[in-house]
């Protein structure tokens, strides 16, 4: 079983591997789980974390819906053989950045990517994360901000801005080369699938689930309703409450940002398949 490290400082992940884009909905999760009244609270255990994601595994399915072997690329990223997935952060971590931009080299953890980013993706289409200590980005600088419109309380629309850095890379990420270079490191990312604790299931079909449901998030017309409950914020909507992880997290990047993020994972998702994503998400 893997342990997830605590990062000194502010705790954060990079998602999923191939999709820059959802490093965006991580560092939207960690940057409004920080601001929560009570996120104060002791830091879970490494045991903890390292099961977070896994608490309630997926179905396997009746084959692999998704062959990674299906995906659009033109050509491999690399020949270059593959490290194994323990010694694999030093080059995970410089494929990201060169895909990401210079952006995204401070705000990655620097030990055990593949494995952080494999639970997170697991983590997405659920209704609770599970612990933060799963993730690999850092927090979104400054305070999270409400505010009242006729007496009622919603996110302030300047926090958009705080997502600015992350939605710069998911600007700067080439969608083929993204793929192509996941393509090429698939391996890695399977093994770590298998040591999160599913050993007879593919991560890849996972990942599109992921994409599917926050490709299904809502964006509604107004910003919507806050209240305290029990010492953190939630949606006065019991619909939008009960949404999952992944699709919370759009809500909260902002219309704008959200709208964006999705155009990107349309893509991403339509060369991982070469067919059109679902309409309906899948918890």
């Amino acid at each position: 079983m893997v342990t997830y490290r605590r990062k000194s400082g502010s705790s954060g992940w990079v998602p999923a591997v191939i999709v820059v884009a959802v490093i965006v909905v991580a560092g939207a999760w960690v940057a409004w789980r920080a601001t929560q009244p009570n996120a104060g609270a002791g830091p879970a255990s490494a045991s903890t974390a390292a099961t977070a994601a896994s608490t309630t595994a997926p179905t396997p399915a009746a084959g692999i819906q998704h062959p990674i072997a299906q995906a659009a690329v033109p050509a491999p990223a690399s020949t270059a053989p593959l490290p194994a997935l323990g010694d694999s952060d030093a080059s995970v971590r410089s494929a990201l950045v060169a895909l990401g931009g210079d952006g995204l080299k401070d705000l990655l953890l620097p030990q055990s990517v593949v494995n952080h980013i494999v639970a997170t993706v697991d983590a997405l289409p659920r209704h609770e994360l599970g612990s933060s200590f799963i993730l690999p980005l850092s927090t979104p600088r400054g305070a999270f901000r409400t505010g009242e419109t006729q007496g009622i309380l919603t996110t302030d629309a300047r926090n958009a801005a705080r997502y600015a850095p992350y939605m710069a890379i998911v600007q700067h990420a080439d969608p083929q080369a993204l793929v192509a270079w996941y393509v090429h490191s698939y391996p890695l990312f399977q093994q770590a699938w298998r040591e999160l604790g599913y050993p007879k299931s593919y991560f890849n079909d996972r990942l599109i689930v992921a994409i599917d449901d926050m490709l299904a998030a809502p964006t509604p017309a107004q910003p919507p309703a806050l209240q305290l409950e029990k010492g953190r914020y939630v949606y006065v909507d019991p619909a939008l409450e009960s949404l999952s992880v992944g699709q919370k997290l759009m809500l909260r990047l902002g219309p704008a940002n959200e709208a964006e993020l999705k155009a990107k994972l349309h893509t991403i998702r339509d060369l991982l398949t070469a067919r059109p994503p679902s309409t309906a998400p899948v918890h």
